[in-house]
């Protein structure tokens, strides 16, 4: 099952169908995608969530953390969460049937609810970010759709 946040109009097809990639793990309850921070006025943005990533193999990775702020610290590249997430059947029954946690609430990103229910989310990095409306001028910017 897909879940694609309505915030990202303009999202690349490709982009939901690597989302699907990490599923191909069975160890893996949820699937999602990073792309590069190119800038930091992006890196710096409240409203961009930021996915700190390990790369234990090619074409794959274990997100840690998701956050608002810059993370993780320190020298290296950084990469924005995109708001799309692919779940097992099994997984989005136990996703929607936890509650909110104390990170989920502070942070206000209900994907951190995963790591109340220790469930593996994995990650795809691919090339293109969505544009995104999360403010007024982000709407004004994008137009008519």
């Amino acid at each position: 099952m897909i879940n694609l946040q309505g915030d990202a109009p303009t999202v690349d097809p490709q982009a939901v169908r690597a989302a699907l990639a990490p599923l191909d793990d069975a160890a893996v309850d949820i699937g999602t995608i990073v792309t590069l921070i190119r800038s930091a006025e992006e890196r710096d943005n409240p409203n961009m969530v930021k996915a700190a990533v390990a790369f234990p193999r090619p074409g794959q990775w274990g997100t840690r953390f998701t956050s608002a702020l810059p993370i993780p610290s320190g020298e290296g590249p950084h990469y924005h969460h995109v708001g799309i997430y692919a779940f097992r059947r099994e997984a989005l029954a136990r996703f929607v049937a936890l509650p909110p946690g104390l990170l989920e609430r502070r942070e206000r990103l209900e994907q951190l609810r995963r790591a109340r229910g220790r469930m593996r989310i994995d990650v795809a990095l691919v090339d293109s970010w969505p544009f995104g409306v999360d403010t007024p001028a982000d709407l004004a910017r994008a137009g008519p759709f």
